[in-house]
């Protein structure tokens, strides 16, 4: 069988899946149909729907579009059967049930975007930055009843850099992805279908991808310097790490501040820093002891904005107070007075 004649029927729903559709489409393979979600209502009251990434791809390049609200939908299940899909390709779209990934006759494979089975979930890229993980890739597998567990096909690796951020890994591995996606295609058209495939190794070692929430992003500045550097990154630049701008008298209010960018000093905070600031009256020689500062502590240094982590002093470089634009932290500085008197919570 030539590529022309697999009738393949792609899946996915963001900007990320448009690689592996766009690669498909423009090497000549024959996609018969997509399916994606349904489209999601924006503006203040909702009264706007808005299609996703891979529905604005597939109807500007003449592709029939399907978006069901229930997987298991008779009318649904009706229509994917006319279109007789040899195959189908899922990249970053939702669990299918069986009567879906069992229909077609070479079956159905994934592109995730992670090294299976490390970080099976829904945002794979984002934990393993945030894991300061120094490589990450893109494995293709066939689907099964549990999620990411199916038998892997193929896989590639991707280096991720120390001063990677999301949006970085996340191109690099969309075009890595695209590639392995048709590499799959032709090994299954090679092996009419039969492509070898490898079972996957289970352990406890492996890292999850769960789902990241708003409660998710909030920073934990009893860290160290290192891993909210890595939290920071990772959530970069959505959908953001954030923490809140306390200032020390009591009586005035907490403001949220996202926080983008962050730079290692490799400072030590004197003393070592403290979760609390109330004092201990029971050590000795206090006067000859250097002052610990609160976890959370402001400081600005030579146009730098820091703040105290538990083992070294970290460099706030690109922020968003509430209300306003992403900003460098040196111009916020301009309109910022005596950070000494807030902290970061």
């Amino acid at each position: 069988m030539e590529k022309k004649n697999l009738r393949i029927v792609f899946m996915g729903t963001p900007e990320f899946a448009v690689g592996s559709l766009q690669r498909l489409v423009e090497n000549g393979y024959n996609v018969v149909a997509v399916v994606t979600q349904p489209d999601k209502p924006v503006g203040r009251h909702a009264s706007v729907l808005r299609p996703s990434p891979v529905k604005e791809y597939a109807l500007a390049h003449g592709l029939p579009v399907l978006q069901p609200l229930k997987m298991k939908d008779e009318q649904f299940l009706e229509q994917l059967r006319s279109y007789n899909a040899d195959l189908q390709v899922v990249v970053a779209f939702r669990m299918l049930p069986e009567v879906v990934w069992a229909m077609p006759r070479f079956g159905t494979f994934n592109v995730h975007a992670a090294l299976l089975p490390d970080y099976r979930g829904a945002a794979p890229i984002n934990w393993a930055v945030i894991n300061g993980e120094t490589r990450t890739g893109v494995t293709t597998f066939f689907l099964d009843h549990d999620i990411d567990t199916g038998r892997i096909i193929a896989q590639r690796q991707f280096p991720i850099p120390d001063d990677a951020d999301v949006e970085y890994v996340y191109d690099g591995l969309m075009q890595l992805g695209a590639q392995l996606c048709t590499d799959t295609v032709d090994l299954v058209l090679s092996t009419d279908g039969n492509a070898p495939s490898q079972p996957q190794q289970d352990s406890d070692a492996h890292h999850a991808a769960p789902k990241i929430f708003k409660e998710t992003c909030a920073i934990d500045f009893s860290l160290t310097a290192k891993r909210i550097y890595d939290f920071v990154r990772g959530l970069s630049p959505a959908p953001g790490a954030w923490c809140l701008l306390t200032p020390r008298d009591a009586n005035a209010p907490a403001q949220v501040l996202k926080i983008y960018k962050t730079a290692k000093t490799h400072e030590s905070v004197a003393g070592g820093a403290l979760v609390s600031s109330a004092p201990d009256h029971n050590a000795a020689n206090t006067h000859d002891q250097p002052t610990s500062v609160e976890v959370g502590t402001l400081k600005a240094e030579n146009r730098r904005l820091l703040v105290a982590t538990v083992d070294e002093w970290l460099e706030i470089v690109e922020l968003q107070p509430a209300g306003k634009k992403r900003m460098a932290a040196r111009d916020y500085l301009n309109g910022f007075q005596h950070p000494e008197d807030f902290l970061l919570k």
